[in-house]
Parts: C-alpha cells; structure tokens; sequence
C-alpha cells in the first residue's frame, strides 16, 4: 500500500504530481467486489479535498483487501488547488471536490468523464481548543479583538461556505491568516496557534479530542456538497469508474456517515 501527497497546500505540488499515472484494471459495480479468476491490479490515482483524508484512507485498505494488487494513491489538498492542478494537466484518473463550484472548473474544461455525482455533504463548525477555554458561543464572538480566528482562503470550499455563515449572522471576522486547505486551519487551533477557526464538523471529529466543535445555526445555510467524477484521462477508466461507485455504494456510505458527512 502506497499514499503519496497526503495534504499537498498548493497548485506548485503540480509539478511532481506530473510523475504520477492512474493504470490498472477492474470491473464496473456498486461496491468494491471480490476479483474474478482473471488478473487485477494497477495504480489508482484519486485527487481529493483534504477534508476526506481520514474517511478516503479507511476506504483505500478497505477498497484494496477488496481488488488485491490494486494500489490507490492520494493527493489531498484544498479542491481549488486540485482543480488547477487538473486543469494544467497533472495526471489523475479520479476527482473527489469539496464544493460544485471547483469541480465545475474541471467539467467545464472537459476534463471529466460524464456527470459528476454527489456523494456526501458537510458543514462548518467553529474549532476551538478542548473544554472550550476562551467561551466561544457564536460567529460573533469570533469578531473580537483579543481571539486569533483563521479561516480558509476565499477560493477554497470550506472559505466559500465560511463567508456565506459571515454574512448569514451578519459578522465580519478579520482572522490572523487564511490557510489553503481545511486541514491547516484545524492544525493552528490544535497547535496553539489561534483559538478558533471555522472548519468542517468532520475535521473536528477526526481530531480526536485535539479540538472541541461549537455549532452554529447558520451552517445550515452553507452547506458543502461533495461531488466525485472519473476524469477523462483516467488510465484505467473501469477501475477508476469502480471507486467512484464504491464511494457511492453501502460500505462508502456507512465509513462517511461515521466521520460525520451528510448524505447527499
């Protein structure tokens, strides 16, 4: 088994993606089915939003106990950098987005197979430190003077949902930095580094105790929608179709909804 890239924060990661090529082989289905007597295996390259990281790793040893001699390997980082990364050509056979917004930047550059299809939600919560040390209560609070609050940077999912809470609750947070992908957010909270940042709830759950959640009502009206889509130069197109349905099928599901996603 083999992971490359686990949370890569920019477009320059390009470059040595450019070494990587999806091939293999497998056949279509609803979930990662036993092999057939014939020969299977081949490289699997997924590029997916960072916030998939955990749940994408449970279900690559789950997909590859499944296919023997299948190897998927990742590239986590924020949607907006994987989408240009796409677009420039890096080889990739599967696209798994944080929002519609990134991956119609794919789909629009035909650069995908087909119609992508959702297969998960999420939503913002605020991440704080454990027992909730600085009282934070609401988006508002986050406006104060004395917090260090970090957020993602406007172009990435989790930065566009976390200006539609802004301007939902009527706040404007001036946060000390705005990170490319959601996982470094979280990071500056677990780390000290700030005492509170707007991240999914499934980051905060993923934390492990590193973080504690603070819910907000207006999440709800921001919620992400995760599409996933074979790309048109996939290496092995059947294989690649075949993790997209995976991810879509029961145990993908089961793994998602125990991580905190919502069905789409």
């Amino acid at each position: 088994m083999r992971i490359r890239g686990r949370v890569a924060c920019a477009a320059v990661a390009a470059t040595a993606l450019f070494a990587l090529a999806g091939c293999g082989g497998g056949d279509g289905g609803g979930s990662a089915a036993q092999p057939s007597g014939q020969a299977q295996g081949g490289t699997l390259t997924v590029f997916a939003a960072a916030s998939l990281t955990g749940t994408f790793g449970d279900l690559e040893k789950r997909f590859e106990a499944a296919n023997p001699g299948t190897d998927v390997v990742f590239n986590f980082a924020g949607s907006s950098a994987l989408a240009q990364q796409i677009n420039q050509g890096a080889p990739a056979d599967v696209f798994a987005s944080a929002d519609q917004n990134n991956m119609t930047k794919v789909t629009e550059a035909g650069n995908a197979q087909g119609a992508p299809a959702v297969f998960a939600t999420n939503t913002l919560q605020i991440a704080v430190a454990p027992q909730n040390p600085k009282q934070i209560a609401s988006l508002q609070d986050l406006t104060k003077p004395d917090l260090r609050t970090v957020v993602c940077a406007p172009q990435v999912p989790c930065g566009s949902a976390t200006e539609k809470v802004e301007q939902a609750a009527g706040v404007d947070i001036a946060p000390v930095s705005e990170e490319q992908d959601v996982k470094s957010v979280l990071q500056k909270v677990t780390t000290g580094n700030a005492d509170a940042g707007l991240v999914y709830r499934t980051d905060v759950t993923a934390s492990g105790g590193a973080a504690q959640g603070v819910d907000i009502p207006q999440a709800s009206q921001a919620v992400n929608q995760y599409p996933i889509v074979v790309l048109k130069n996939a290496g092995d197109a059947e294989l690649a179709q075949k993790w997209v349905q995976f991810v879509n099928g029961d145990e993908g599901r089961q793994v998602l909804g125990a991580a905190g996603f919502g069905a789409p």
